[in-house]
């Protein structure tokens, strides 16, 4: 593993305390199809959240959530629908973790961060 990939896991293992710690159930990790992939797929009561971890360790070009493009959001609503196709329909919505640095004390969480409208 690269030190970017083990970067990336670290980030991933403390949204997903910090999201379980929030009450949401993470389901599955890293559900990916061709052209997509989601990083933390969670339960919120009935409602099916998928989550987007970011890292960023410099502030430039807008951080974390400057990351999210357009681009981004589109491979992540492609990769929600095939899930959503495989495990069935509920309501759902797109979340973002957001850490600047490996600190626990960094995250910030964006419910409902954009719509796949």
């Amino acid at each position: 593993m690269s030190e970017r990939q083990a970067k990336g896991a670290a980030a991933e293992q403390l949204a997903t305390d910090y999201l379980a710690r929030q009450g949401l159930a993470v389901i599955e990790r890293n559900f990916r199809v061709k052209g997509g992939e989601i990083d933390l797929v969670c339960r919120d009561g009935k409602s099916t959240v998928f989550v987007e971890v970011r890292l960023r360790s410099r502030g430039d070009f807008g951080g974390a959530a400057g990351s999210i493009t357009p681009t981004k959001q589109a491979r992540l609503i492609l990769a929600a629908r095939h899930w959503l196709l495989r495990h069935g329909e509920t309501p759902c919505r797109f979340d973002c973790v957001l850490l600047d640095g490996l600190d626990k004390h960094s995250i910030e969480w964006l419910r409902d961060a954009f719509t796949a409208d």
